[in-house]
């Protein structure tokens, strides 16, 4: 595979500000712990916990790619260190699952539900990612199909569970956070479109460089908005669950 000197700097520039970007939100969400009552320090600690994952394993993306190439003089040399892109679902099968934990989690559900609804959905999210790696790390765009559809599959189910299952749950949330849990729900399964978007990049057309450049950029978008921004509406929906616990409290 070839790609340019202006595609290698692209990607690299792309994995640089996730780094920064997922450093920042770690540090912002487990500050932001103090902001928020006990029940909610949890949700929070998650939270933080997912960009640390994504900073670690950015890092290491980053080194990898570095690694793979070389540029002297403006010229780009393949080095012989294949790139490893596995770190990416390593990554993923840690934070996915941990994604919509978070999320159940500051909805401050019956220990019931919160038990059943982290677990269906967390178990649903690692075999989604373990589907969608065989497909990822092969070059037959036949078997990718295969293994994209079969991933879809829990995939379509969380959406269900996302917007079904919590259906009452949401409607049964403090109004002053109602729209942004339901904000949040409707970030996640859109950033996570997206992942499977990125995917066919390279069954439809784009070859070489153009199709590593557009992968490695479009997972890293997807990234930065489902985990780091999603982050910003958990920690939100948990100050205002926090200001309206204690409002309740007063009263």
């Amino acid at each position: 595979m070839t790609i340019t000197v202006f595609q290698y700097e692209l990607v690299a520039n792309f994995f640089s500000f996730s780094i920064a970007t997922m450093a920042a939100a770690t540090i912002f969400f487990w500050l932001g712990r103090s902001q928020v009552s006990n029940y909610y320090k949890t949700a929070l600690t998650i939270t933080g916990l997912v960009t640390f994952i994504a900073l670690y394993h950015y890092v290491r993306i980053y080194e990898s790619w570095d690694a793979a190439y070389d540029v002297v003089n403006g010229v780009l040399t393949q080095t012989g260190i294949a790139f490893n892109d596995a770190y990416r679902y390593v990554d993923w099968l840690l934070t996915v699952p941990l994604l919509l934990i978070e999320l159940i989690l500051v909805m401050r559900l019956s220990k019931e539900e919160t038990y059943s609804k982290s677990l269906r959905l967390g178990l649903l999210a690692a075999i989604m990612i373990v589907l969608g790696y065989p497909g990822e790390i092969s070059d037959d765009a036949g078997t990718r199909w295969i293994w994209w559809v079969l991933a879809m599959i829990p995939f379509i189910w969380i959406v269900y569970e996302l917007f079904v299952g919590l259906r009452d749950s949401i409607a049964a949330q403090p109004e002053n956070v109602r729209g942004l849990v339901n904000k949040a729900r409707w970030l996640t399964v859109l950033s996570w479109s997206f992942y499977p978007v990125v995917f066919v990049f390279p069954m439809i057309g784009l070859v070489g460089g153009a199709a590593e450049t557009a992968v490695q950029v479009g997972y890293t978008i997807a990234d930065i908005v489902a985990k780091a921004v999603f982050g910003v509406l958990i920690y939100m929906i948990a100050v205002r669950k926090s200001e309206a616990d204690a409002a309740q409290e007063k009263a």
